[in-house]
């Protein structure tokens, strides 16, 4: 029976984006800013985002303790939270819509490795969060995954299949519990 071997293990066809002198930069800004709660400004954190790349809207709310791998990889919608520990493992493209919620400890897994090869290949997709999708606390959005439109993931589920929109998703994996009524 084959084994994983770790020694063989080559992603050099990743490509992430900005140089690498760049990414050595946000890793501290990054580490000095967002990851930590000694700076609670969130205007800063948003111009910095910015600054490396991101594409955030108007009146976009970031916590502190947030981790965000590579800002030039992510879209972020008007009038979106951004709760306390979140990660936002952006290897790729994730696009945050408008009116977008992602509670404390929520994390975006935009990478993962395939388990069936000796090698451990890397695998990434993007994600895409629609208008109004609320990822609950301790939630887990795994790569490749669109929340339509409104839709729920509730606190400690996983999101390993699309999430259609208008419906509350519970579990691990989520599965579609009833349907999201606006009032």
């Amino acid at each position: 029976m084959a084994q994983t071997n770790l020694s063989t293990y080559n992603n050099s066809f990743f490509k992430p984006g900005g140089n690498p002198l760049k990414r050595v930069i946000w890793f501290y800004f990054n580490s000095l800013f967002l990851k930590s709660s000694m700076l609670p400004i969130n205007g800063l954190k948003v111009f910095l985002l910015k600054v490396f790349g991101a594409k955030i809207g108007k009146n976009v709310t970031i916590k502190p303790c947030v981790n965000i791998k590579y800002p030039w990889n992510l879209v972020i919608g008007d009038n979106t939270w951004v709760g306390e520990n979140v990660w936002i493992d952006s290897l790729v493209p994730i696009i945050i819509g408008c009116n977008v919620c992602l509670s404390q400890g929520a994390l975006l897994l935009t990478g993962s490795h395939n388990y069936k090869k000796t090698t451990f290949d890397l695998l990434v997709d993007k994600i895409i969060l629609e208008d109004g999708v609320w990822i609950g606390a301790g939630a887990i959005v795994n790569k490749g995954i669109t929340a339509g439109s409104h839709a729920v993931l509730t606190s400690g589920s996983v999101a390993n299949k699309n999430l259609e929109p208008y419906f509350i998703y519970q579990g691990n994996p989520a599965v579609k519990t009833r349907e999201r009524v606006i009032s």
